[in-house]
């Protein structure tokens, strides 16, 4: 190794090598001391003091302890931290250079892990030193806030978690370093069910009430990670007692005006997970009159930008599906107006007197703009008045516009998760979304962006394309159809219903050309497939599809006489599949437009499978069935159309007759009336 080798280079040559590295002479010749094979016989107080030399040197210093890293110091400081005849000062200084050295840059902390250093530093918290365990927790807390470092390492041997909690008790900064860790290494489900079954709620509740401030932050923000999107923890925490008091109210606390800015967004954090959860009502006072407020007061400009972000997004989520929870906020410090600041941030420079703040600052901008799209989505979700109110705030649908083509990704689908929202407003659609002709960039945008965006993209585009909203029109024109079949072969489900949905809503009431053109671009083949998806969503928006194709005689009679065969096949299949009662009901009433044609209903006619079927579900228990059922009788033997005197005569020889006159008896009124209907045609 080039340590082994630097132990033989004569004094002089020393010099020249610690030079080319740029590292000091003393720090160089006391990593050159520190590993000699002399050093190890004689005595550790010498190695002792080597190691604190360079402690000493590298603390502050990212260029020495690269430096050092290249030397080949680590894997040595691992060797002498897990040596047993080394004193347990000795061990712990060595832990202490090796948690200075994570402290540097990435890098660093990339070649800590290639020395497999966690393993080392996990194994030093079996001794029975506390200040050696400190020193390993902490270097370990070091290297685990490091986004280089994989969360899972931590979860590769079971013990490891049920130790960290053994630990807890032991001081105030191992129950800080072991939150830390713990709160940065819980992404996701699993590692929260983890955490929770080897008893973290238990085991951290008590830190809520230390009296380190330190403590009782990780603790807090150990309890934000495990509690978002996950009911479990969520029901367990709002029964949890602390000194006398449930948790719910140590959060409120926590939210007081007079705490810091920090242990006030993480208590707001953890109150809007349990909310969301359901383990909190949405109406609840602690959720009305502190929760939401003090998110509210995060997002104020005298805040830094960092707790605006935080404080958009987080009141963002909490209010996402509350409607009630929307209009309160929207009327609440005029926050509606206070987020079009997000988009002139900084407004001046002299805003800012810190220059580095302000470089800072600059280079995250774009997350204001982000947390601001993000919660005019939520604040818009449901109320028309709202809309209104966000759309008429300053420029607002061309900052939307920039959004949508910013070179961050998160902003664009932020922007575009905005537009989806506005998107639900009927009168919007007319007016804004028409004089900004929003329509084009979001064509743009679904062109070429990631499936996170393409979902949301092609919901905006779904309502873009309904029968009144003046964009439906150029959209086609650009070539929409061809985008939309092919997103219905996407491998992603939320992108095959869209690009369904988004044909439905084309097709409704469309001419018969781009009818034509919808089935020509999907073709018969993939037509069956999405028939046979086994999503029922994808199902019933194809059948919805069908249905908005087959209206009106002249498009029916056309569609049918050239695919005909296909649909017939596909309904059959469907009629007789294990399928829920409402993709029944609207297979039946594709029957019933198909029954409505002039040439068409011959196809039904001449096939007495289908027929047999119909009969079938008049007699059905479900009424929406007999009442789709019904219809297609209906049309087939209406009076005023050619060959109905024939038609009534076989569907009389087939009992329908008799069907219908039961029907008419049906505490159903709807169903009783159209079957009264029908038997009039008999009658006329």
């Amino acid at each position: 190794m080039l340590i082994d080798y630097l132990t033989s280079i004569p004094r002089k040559s020393c010099k020249v090598s610690c030079a080319r590295l740029n590292l000091s002479s003393s720090i160089y010749c006391s990593t050159v001391h520190i590993f000699s094979k002399y050093t190890f016989k004689t005595a550790f107080c010498k190695v002792s003091n080597n190691v604190r030399d360079m402690k000493n040197a590298v603390i502050g210093n990212n260029k020495q302890k690269a430096n050092l890293i290249v030397l080949g110091a680590v894997p040595r400081l691992l060797y002498l931290l897990q040596q047993e005849t080394s004193s347990t000062e000795l061990r712990t200084e060595c832990a202490v250079v090796l948690g200075s050295l994570a402290m540097g840059t990435e890098n660093n902390v990339k070649s800590l892990l290639d020395c497999h250093i966690i393993p080392a530093l996990l194994q030093g918290l079996l001794s029975p030193d506390l200040k050696f365990i400190e020193a390993c927790l902490r270097c370990l807390r070091t290297i685990f806030i490091s986004p280089v470092t994989p969360e899972d390492l931590l979860y590769t041997d079971a013990t490891v978690i049920s130790h960290l909690m053994a630990l807890l008790s032991r001081s105030r900064y191992t129950q800080e370093y072991i939150c830390q860790i713990f709160s940065h290494c819980c992404k996701g489900p699993d590692h929260q069910t983890i955490l929770f079954n080897h008893g973290a709620v238990q085991n951290i509740a008590h830190l809520l009430v230390s009296t380190s401030y330190k403590v009782r932050m990780q603790a807090l923000k150990c309890f934000s990670v495990l509690a978002f999107e996950n009911p479990q923890v969520s029901m367990t925490l709002v029964n949890v007692l602390v000194d006398g008091e449930l948790l719910p109210q140590i959060f409120v606390k926590m939210l007081q005006r007079d705490k810091p800015i920090e242990m006030q967004l993480t208590s707001a954090k953890c109150l809007t997970s349990m909310c969301r959860a359901g383990a909190i009502r949405t109406d609840d006072s602690c959720i009305v009159l502190k929760t939401l407020p003090c998110l509210v007061r995060m997002c104020s400009k005298d805040r830094l930008l960092e707790e605006r972000v935080e404080g958009a997004e987080t009141l963002a989520y909490l209010i996402e599906t509350d409607v009630e929870l929307q209009r309160i906020a929207s009327i609440t410090d005029h926050l509606i107006v206070m987020l079009a600041d997000y988009f002139k941030y900084p407004s001046s420079v002299s805003a800012i007197t810190d220059i580095k703040r302000l470089d800072h600052d600059l280079k995250h901008a774009h997350e204001l703009r982000q947390a601001a799209f993000k919660l005019y989505a939520s604040l818009g979700a449901n109320d028309e008045d709202i809309r209104k109110k966000i759309i008429e705030t300053e420029n607002m649908m061309d900052r939307i516009v920039n959004g949508l083509s910013e070179s961050s990704i998160k902003v664009r689908l932020a922007a575009v998760r905005c537009l989806h929202s506005l998107s639900r407003s009927v009168q919007q659609l007319r007016t804004s979304f028409q004089d900004h002709a929003v329509w084009k960039p979001l064509m743009k945008l679904l062109q070429n962006a990631p499936n996170e965006i393409l979902v949301v993209a092609s919901s905006t585009l779904c309502n873009l394309l309904l029968e009144f909203s003046p964009s439906k029109e150029p959209i086609l024109e650009s070539g929409a159809i061809e985008l939309l079949c092919s997103l219905t072969q996407s491998e992603n489900l939320a992108l095959r219903v869209n690009g369904i949905w988004a044909l439905m809503n084309m097709a409704f009431q469309a001419e018969q050309k781009i009818k034509s053109d919808i089935l020509r671009g999907l073709s018969t083949e993939q037509l069956f497939q999405l028939l046979s998806d086994s999503d029922v969503n994808v199902l019933m928006k194809t059948l919805g599809l069908l249905r908005n194709l087959l209206s009106t005689r002249p498009h029916i009679d056309h569609i049918m006489s050239t695919h005909g065969k296909q649909i017939m096949q596909a309904v059959t299949l469907i009629l007789e599949g294990e399928h829920n009662i409402e993709v029944k009901e609207q297979t039946l009433c594709i029957l019933a437009n198909i029954a409505d044609g002039t040439t068409a209903k011959e196809l039904i006619m001449t096939n007495d499978d289908i027929l047999q079927k119909i009969k079938y579900y008049m007699s059905h228990s479900n009424a929406k069935l007999q009442l789709a059922a019904t219809l297609c009788i209906s049309n087939l033997i209406w009076n005023e159309e050619e060959g109905s005197q024939e038609r009534q005569d076989k569907l009389r020889d087939m009992g329908i007759v008799d069907i219908l006159h039961k029907l008419s008896q049906s505490s159903d009124s709807n169903l009783c009336d159209r079957a009264k209907t029908a038997l009039q045609q008999y009658l006329a």
